[in-house]
């Protein structure tokens, strides 16, 4: 029977060739990351110059913002391509992007995912309608985020009469990934992880192309995993293993159960804090868009104090998802998002992006960096340097209903709510809703051929996205229709004849 190949990361970076494609599995944080391994890669890289002109391969932000994940990688030389589902996680790979250091891409965390997967199947990269008329379309970029990125990853087909985007197939020759323990025969089990992320596709991928599996885990064990069902990733895949006894679950904490869905949740537990202030405006508006039963999403940032503003107010949250593959459980915000505590299951974030595309959302509820006149919304490039979608792409563009949650302005925009009438104190000096996006990460074009229900949320307006076009449909008690919102909009936009007032 094989037998794993315990070894130092070490001795793992020492096999790390020039000009190789290397594949980051987890998410930011720290779920998932195994960063003992890509410390030792980088270590070797600043004492040798070697491994240098790496393709690196991520799926979705990985880090703690400062040393870890993306960031080990991101130094002069040491990478020559990124193509990365979100950026913001390391500062010192966007400054390597805006300044043309390497060859940077930006495309859907789904499509990287299961790209991976069809690559260890064998197929040939990618079919799917998972990023049309949005940035990843070759007729909107297709995903290059500088002047360096030149070859095109994705093209436009025809299949059966309909148009489809193909991500190509691409060469991996190595999978750096984690789980919570690893056997005598290389299984690993990811049994105390928040998280199961798309670390058996990663490894798939690599053995399948002839390259190699870096396993990182906390504890050695000197038996079979027991249930075999435990087993996340199977030892065939998996070429060495090293051990971290100071693994960390994630970036903030060392192991918690209650994250990985090993403990029922108490009968009484403490109500999760209620967003402040614009956030709070904006969290309790679009909290009224929640119908009970069904299959909801929360994205980072405003939408996840939506949770916190519903169970204040007695309704009905349903049946919720996140991209890094939990169901239900109470949702952790900021640099913990992608973890929640008592999850009712935890699936891989692969099979999670396969029911998004499925359509399987019934209510997704996303941030807003941009808005423009086309309801078109930017989250994935704004200011100089590139951010990235993450799963925002695979989620809304099939949902059946899309709820945006962002400020009507930026910068300075100050805001209250006295007597139950909003008070705009002081207006932003960066318009949010604009003429025209920098970066479509969703198409308003789109969603209105699929006669997809739309709607943006913003502390003084509601609109929604009518087969006619953009549409004020609500503005908040205290809010003067001419002087808060039309004079402030870089664009005429149709007021509904039935425009109600109060966000209630």
């Amino acid at each position: 029977m094989r037998q794993a190949q315990w070894v130092d990361a070490s001795e793992m970076a020492r096999h790390v060739f020039d000009g190789a494609t290397v594949v980051l599995s987890g998410s930011g944080g720290g779920l998932q990351e195994p960063d003992r391994i890509a410390a030792a890669i980088e270590q070797r890289f600043l004492e040798t110059g070697h491994p240098r002109n790496l393709t690196l391969v991520h799926a979705l932000g990985i880090g703690d913002g400062r040393e870890t994940g993306i960031s080990r990688f991101a130094h002069k030389g040491m990478v020559r391509r990124v193509i990365g589902g979100h950026w913001t996680w390391s500062k010192r790979m966007q400054n390597l992007a805006l300044h043309n250091e390497i060859e940077a891409y930006t495309l859907p965390a789904g499509p990287i995912q299961t790209l991976l997967r069809e690559t260890g199947a064998g197929r040939h990269g990618l079919v799917t309608h998972i990023g049309l008329h949005t940035f990843a379309d070759p007729r909107h970029g297709g995903g290059r985020c500088n002047v360096r990125a030149t070859e095109e990853l994705v093209e436009v087909i025809q299949l059966g009469g309909k148009e489809l985007l193909w991500y190509k197939p691409i060469h991996v020759d190595f999978a750096l990934v984690r789980g919570t323990a690893g056997d005598p025969l290389g299984n690993l089990t990811s049994r105390e992880e928040p998280a199961d992320m798309d670390g058996f596709a990663a490894a798939m991928a690599a053995h399948n192309c002839g390259g190699m599996v870096f396993a990182q885990v906390r504890d050695r064990l000197d038996e079979p995993i027991v249930p075999a069902r435990e087993v996340s990733i199977p030892g065939i895949f998996v070429d060495f293993v090293c051990c971290d006894p100071q693994q960390r679950q994630t970036t903030g904490a060392a192991y918690d159960l209650t994250l990985a869905g090993r403990e029922h949740p108490p009968a009484d537990r403490e109500a999760p804090p209620l967003p402040e202030g614009i956030r709070y405006l904006i969290a309790r508006r679009a909290a009224h868009e929640l119908v009970p039963g069904k299959c909801i999403n929360f994205g980072f940032g405003v939408p996840d104090g939506i949770p916190a503003v519903a169970r204040a107010e007695g309704l009905e949250i349903g049946w919720t998802t996140i991209e890094q593959g939990p169901h239900n459980g109470e949702l952790l915000g900021g640099h913990l998002f992608g973890a929640t505590r008592w999850p009712s299951a935890i699936v891989k974030s692969t099979e999670q992006f396969d029911f998004f595309s499925g359509g399987g959302v019934d209510i997704a509820f996303l941030g807003m960096g941009e808005m423009d006149a086309q309801g078109n919304v930017n989250v994935s490039w704004l200011g100089e340097n590139i951010v990235g979608p993450g799963g925002f792409v695979d989620i809304t563009q099939r949902a059946k209903k899309v709820v945006f949650c962002g400020s009507f302005e930026a910068k300075g925009l100050e805001v209250e709510q006295r007597d139950g009438r909003v008070h705009i104190l002081r207006h932003g000096s960066v318009p949010k809703i604009v003429p025209e996006v920098r970066h479509i990460t969703f198409s308003g074009q789109r969603a209105r051929a699929d006669e997809q229900k739309v709607i943006y949320v913003t502390e003084r307006a509601v609109f929604e996205l009518q087969h006619d076009g953009l549409t004020l449909i609500e503005i908040a008690e205290g809010i003067d229709l001419q002087k808060d919102v039309l004079d402030r909009l870089g664009f005429e936009v149709r007021v509904d004849a039935n425009l109600r007032t109060g966000f209630e």
